[in-house]
């Protein structure tokens, strides 16, 4: 069975929000923002713009190319690019080791989007007067994350299961307008308080200084990658589920323009915030002005602001901003864990239900593994992923697509999109440049990752 057998994107925008919902998630809403105070505000963000124009969306191209053209899990896909039985076999590690990532990534996320569950539920049970309940919801302990990140799997795989557009598409049209909709008014509301002046500068004012710094290039990097989902595989498992005639540098467009303007937006809300908690008085940078809890940014300073609004106020604001938090976990969970259901789909005779059950219950086993190891391994499996294998992952795509790829079935594969015109700028431009300037971007940028 190929990937083209569990069915289509029935409409151009139910591709748009479910890629869309792929690359705007948890990267977005926690790690953007996390980054952005960390990493100097307005100088991580120019670079992390500078990143995902010239390098983020060239490859998201690619991906998506390599995933129409094979109409088949991405291991395979990248192994019909090739020529020879070498040239194939190599194709085929880098779209297994895509899969491998993008399963490990799905542990990690589990964890971290099964605190959002958690912490949307623990407001609910202070209104309801059970303090003891919420303490135990928002504090950090091996029952508490073992359970919601299990919770947070299931829902996962109950939108998976049902296929390509009774699942994945139809629950991505109901949730992307939603985010959307409640980030747009988070923002509104943080930007009205006092204090937010401070954070608004912060962000929008770089110290151009900082732009050549070691970490803030690697942080964009990482965030640019891990945002818009490259080196998982999950564009090209969407790519495969597109039809033929559909023009993907329309469509990859309007992802990325989607991905960061939520990336944006949730930087304009959480940094604001941070400095409105400053001025209620909570604690949010040390001594030497570094951040305080940077990894953990949302889930210490914003519950403290939450708390400082005072009344049932904070705790309504806090559930309307831990749902976001989740809907985001939620449409990125669904693509990345699609990555290695469409291959077990694909690779045995087990039914999607099944593949998806079996799937769900290997990633929740990593999870709980992490879970009883939290210390050694979150933070390493992070590293691993998001720093390590999808910058190489995405250097073997980029090398195939230019060098690989046959450049006559490239140039078919272009020709069949409507409204794509091979002497266009775009179409002329693209392939020269993901053969030459991607690879040479990426491999610096791996060096300084190396060296750093």
């Amino acid at each position: 069975m190929s990937t083209k057998d569990t069915g289509h994107f029935s409409s151009r925008i139910g591709f748009i929000m479910a890629a869309a919902g792929s690359a705007v998630g948890v990267g977005n809403i926690w790690g953007f923002p996390t980054q952005a105070a960390t990493h100097g505000g307005g100088a991580f963000l120019l670079v992390y713009l500078v990143l995902i124009f010239i390098l983020g969306y060239p490859m998201l191209v690619a991906e998506l190319m390599i995933g129409r053209h094979g109409q088949t899990n991405p291991a395979d896909a990248m192994a019909k690019l090739g020529s020879s039985s070498l040239s194939r076999g190599l194709g085929k590690a880098i779209g297994f080791a895509s899969i491998i990532t993008a399963t490990l990534i799905c542990t990690f996320y589990s964890i971290l989007s099964g605190w959002f569950v958690s912490f949307t539920l623990a407001p609910i049970a202070q209104l309801m007067g059970s303090e003891s309940l919420a303490q135990w919801l928002m504090a950090f302990s091996l029952e508490r994350n073992l359970l919601f990140s299990l919770l947070f799997m299931l829902m996962v795989v109950l939108v998976i299961r049902q296929g390509v557009q009774q699942g994945i598409e139809l629950w991505s049209k109901r949730l992307m307008p939603l985010l959307l909709v409640i980030l747009v008014l988070g923002v509104g509301y943080i930007l009205m308080q006092p204090g937010a002046s401070e954070g608004l500068k912060v962000l929008l004012l770089p110290n151009f200084d900082n732009i050549w710094e070691p970490q803030v290039l690697i942080g964009a990097l990482g965030q640019t990658f891990f945002s818009l989902t490259v080196g998982t595989g999950a564009m090209m498992v969407y790519g495969a589920y597109l039809n033929q005639q559909e023009n993907v540098a329309k469509l990859t467009a309007y992802v990325t323009l989607t991905d960061t303007c939520v990336a944006f937006l949730a930087a304009l809300m959480i940094i604001p915030a941070m400095y409105v908690a400053h001025h209620n008085g909570v604690e949010i940078f040390a001594e030497d002005g570094s951040l305080l809890n940077a990894d953990t940014l949302v889930f210490t300073v914003l519950p403290a602001l939450f708390d400082s609004l005072g009344g049932n106020l904070g705790q309504i604001i806090a559930i309307i901003f831990f749902i976001l938090m989740t809907i985001a976990g939620l449409t990125s969970a669904i693509s990345i864990v699609e990555v290695p259901t469409s291959y077990m789909v694909e690779k045995t005779k087990i039914n999607r239900h099944r593949a998806t059950y079996l799937v769900g219950t290997v990633i929740a086993l990593l999870a709980a593994i992490m879970v009883f190891n939290f210390d050694a391994l979150f933070g390493l499996v992070i590293t691993l992923t998001t720093e390590r294998a999808q910058p190489f992952i995405a250097l073997g795509i980029a090398l195939y697509t230019g060098w690989v790829w046959h450049r006559n079935s490239l140039l078919s594969s272009i020709a069949a999109q409507e409204g794509a015109n091979l002497k266009g700028f775009f179409w002329r431009i693209w392939p020269i440049y993901v053969k030459y300037v991607c690879p040479v971007l990426i491999l610096a940028i791996i060096l300084q990752l190396l060296t750093a």
